[in-house]
């Protein structure tokens, strides 16, 4: 489905992704983990169009997205749920849905979406007349996650979806991730919270400025000691 090939990226005269390649097959939760600064959120914006490459290939069923524009890559099938949620403050829930369904024209599939979605998270529908900056932090990664589902993705980029939730919400969050890959939807996770990560995911990579350091199964990551020491706390 969606393959990184020699991915190389910049911030001015900084190096900051050097080479990376990796391959997220259909069906599959795929987990990235590594510290603050490693270059994993740069990796998603660069596959979702919001950040350029300097070299490498990104395929999407063998489509290459690299030169494509972000909202020209959503119609292919691919969303994002950003850091930090990013969702509209001053508009309400279901005003943020509606944004989320802007690649859809049919006014009766986007009320179906919208309907579906309020089934999913149903405390986004006890709150959809509700400003989006008023809602709690887990309430926002979950619009958020809603908003990026509202176009029927293929594959959807999550960038740290547990940042900032307590305990309990955040395996809420994670719980919510598993159902949204039983239901078709191809997961690209990017999380601090590795055992977490790797606990749900099919097959996880490790990055460490910039470079693939370790990858593999997910639960064999989550039994390496390497991995233990760095990111589980071992």
């Amino acid at each position: 489905m969606l393959e990184v090939k020699d991915l190389e990226v910049s911030y001015g005269s900084i190096n900051v992704i050097k080479g990376i390649s990796l391959k997220v097959n259909e069906g599959e939760i795929v987990a990235f983990i590594g510290a603050n600064g490693a270059g994993k959120t740069t990796i998603l914006r660069t596959i979702s169009g919001l950040k350029k490459c300097d070299k490498g290939s990104i395929l999407l069923d063998g489509v290459n997205l690299v030169n494509v524009p972000s909202h020209k890559i959503a119609y292919l099938g691919m969303s994002h749920v950003p850091e930090g949620r990013q969702v509209f403050p001053g508009l309400t829930v279901e005003e943020n849905l509606r944004l989320g369904a802007y690649t859809i024209k049919n006014k009766q599939k986007i009320k179906e979406n919208i309907n579906k979605m309020y089934e999913r998270f149903p405390r986004l529908k006890e709150r959809r007349h509700q400003a989006a900056g008023t809602l709690s932090g887990g309430e926002q990664q979950m619009l958020a996650m809603a908003r990026a589902l509202m176009i029927d993705p293929k594959i959807v980029l999550m960038d740290e979806p547990s940042m900032g939730l307590s305990p309990i919400l955040v395996h809420e969050i994670f719980e919510i991730i598993k159902e949204i890959n039983k239901n078709g939807v191809t997961v690209l996770l990017v999380e601090q919270n590795a055992k977490a990560a790797l606990s749900i995911a099919n097959y996880g990579y490790v990055l460490e400025t910039g470079r693939i350091v370790l990858e593999g199964d997910a639960k064999e990551l989550l039994n390496n000691d390497n991995v233990k020491k760095a990111y589980l706390g071992a």
